[in-house]
């Protein structure tokens, strides 16, 4: 008998549907095709002994599973119980085998026939809506991520055997073992919750100059990069950033828990990221891990930094060639995967704050101490951060070491509370100035054309800039970027034009291009 059940594999960010037929007939022999991976064909064992444990029997003739549309590579577990009910149904051990065609089924088998948790819930039960079934069938884990889709109805199960019952006659009420878990999920509620304790403003001693560049970055979604010595404070001033953030609206929300649950990572019984996410990569990692990748692509680091923060430490000691990957997702907002049957798109919108010494031993231009590195010393360690890397970057700032009198001040500086709402103001301006273009939210993502459009400098302003850009040897993507830092600086200003020291503020955030720093050692 051949019996057909509906599951989702993962491609990128999407989900696509898979039709799993099951052909029992006569003759010997378990077989799956349609270019399963290791652990789908590792699956019969696995449904074996699951539908033993639950009750039934596992058929003694010949199978054939078929995974359709058969070119396109299946990967994980999350297929063991499409596999097991369509197994069940076509050995007359499941009633009305046409009804769950109507149903998407997924999750991972247990060998005493238990649900377990799978990656991906989210764009499953975005692609099962769409394509309106009647409903999808998890892992009881998993339904609370699920439930963030509200326009198609879910069932969350712990066991094979709760979900055989609910299919013999689904339009039943489950009265089973979890029916107390099935309660309806608050959308907005994740969105409420409160922002997980971080380093906070008011708690960092001194360091204005760097606050202000840190509120600029936040308040347009500006890159920017910190060096300086060793204990100068670097590290705790990018993880405050993520205080001062704005809050994520429901679609960044959506969009960021996405990435998480395709990669695993979002959290049991959770439903949307509350906050922002802060990535902070070891300098070993790899290409793939930082762009994303591998056989099966899934998301890397600058994606799962979505709509917040990628903070890399120690910048020079990355590898060079996984720092060279950020260039093209820094300026698209994207990481595209290519493979030989397949191109995948990853979102990469992402705020890059990077830290860094100002040479190998850490102590150039230290007050204090002295440096012991040669010129040529210095320049090589710098030149591990490239010019187009560089260029890309809009804020440049040198963090100090601070003063004893200062690291014992007891006066209050601003907390990241009082520095939020600045953020937020600036955000909303850029909301309303943006109203009518796609896709663009911050002052950062404007191309050249919105640039013209936005950004009106007068002509005293311009020779300002002029004079700047002869000066520094600036690129034309700096010129760019100094229009856009200035537009943002006015923003948190809540000032409607650009003026004069908006523009030389922006200016002075550019002192670490190549030919202004770092040629000499004092």
């Amino acid at each position: 008998m051949l019996v057909k059940t509906k599951g989702a594999a993962i491609v990128g960010m999407d989900a696509i549907t898979i039709t799993v037929e099951v052909n029992v007939s006569m003759g010997q022999g378990y077989s799956i095709v349609g270019l399963p991976d290791n652990a789908i064909k590792e699956s019969l064992e696995r449904t074996e002994s699951a539908i033993k444990s639950s009750g039934f029997h596992m058929p003694r003739t010949k199978m054939v599973i078929n995974l359709s549309p058969a070119n396109l590579r299946k990967s994980g577990t999350a297929f063991d119980l499409p596999i097991a009910i369509g197994i069940l149904a076509a050995s007359e051990q499941v009633a009305n085998p046409n009804i769950i065609e109507k149903y998407v089924c997924m999750g991972e088998l247990g060998l005493d026939g238990k649900l377990h948790p799978i990656k991906g819930v989210l764009a499953m039960t975005m692609q099962a809506a769409e394509e309106a079934f009647d409903g999808i069938v998890i892992p009881i884990e998993n339904y609370k991520e699920a439930s963030m889709i509200d326009s198609i109805p879910l069932f969350g199960f712990s066991t094979l055997q709760q979900v055989v019952s609910f299919l013999q006659n689904p339009n039943l009420d489950y009265k089973g073992d979890v029916s107390n878990l099935l309660t309806p999920v608050n959308n907005n509620k994740a969105l409420n919750n409160v922002i997980e304790l971080m380093p906070d403003f008011c708690d960092i001693k001194g360091q204005s100059s760097a606050k202000r560049a840190l509120t600029i970055a936040s308040a347009g979604g500006h890159n920017l990069i910190m060096i300086g010595p060793p204990g100068a404070g670097k590290t705790m001033l990018s993880k405050s950033i993520v205080s001062i953030l704005p809050p994520l609206n429901k679609k960044e929300a959506l969009e960021t828990s996405k990435i998480y649950s395709i990669s695993g990572k979002i959290p049991l019984q959770k439903q949307l990221l509350s906050q922002r996410p802060f990535r902070q990569p070891h300098h070993t990692l790899s290409t793939i891990a930082m762009i994303g990748g591998g056989s099966h692509p899934q998301p890397g680091e600058i994606s799962l930094a979505h709509n917040g923060v990628l903070f890399l430490d120690e910048l020079p000691e990355f590898n060079k060639s996984v720092l060279e990957v950020l260039r093209q997702p820094m300026e698209s907002g994207i990481a595209s995967i290519a493979r030989a049957s397949m191109t995948v798109h990853f979102p990469a919108r992402f705020i890059l704050i990077a830290a860094m010494n100002p040479c190998p031993c850490g102590y150039y231009n230290h007050p204090h101490k002295n440096c012991h590195c040669s010129s040529h010393q210095i320049q090589k360690y710098l030149h591990k951060i490239s010019g187009p890397l560089l260029d890309r970057i809009d804020l440049h700032i040198e963090v100090s070491p601070l003063p004893y009198h200062e690291l014992n001040s007891t006066q209050s500086s601003e907390s990241s509370a009082t520095i939020a709402q600045k953020v937020v103001r600036a955000r909303n301006i850029q909301l309303e100035r943006f109203k009518n273009e796609e896709g663009i939210y911050t002052n950062a993502q404007m191309n050249s054309s919105m640039l013209k459009k936005f950004v009106k400098i007068n002509t005293a302003t311009e020779k300002i800039l002029e004079a700047a850009m002869e000066k520094f040897q600036l690129s034309a993507r700096s010129y760019d970027r100094i229009k856009k830092l200035g537009r943002t600086i006015a923003d948190v200003e809540n000032e409607v034009e650009i003026k004069e020291q908006h523009i030389i503020e922006a200016i002075q955030y550019r002192n670490l291009d190549r030919s202004s720093w770092g040629q000499y050692k004092n």
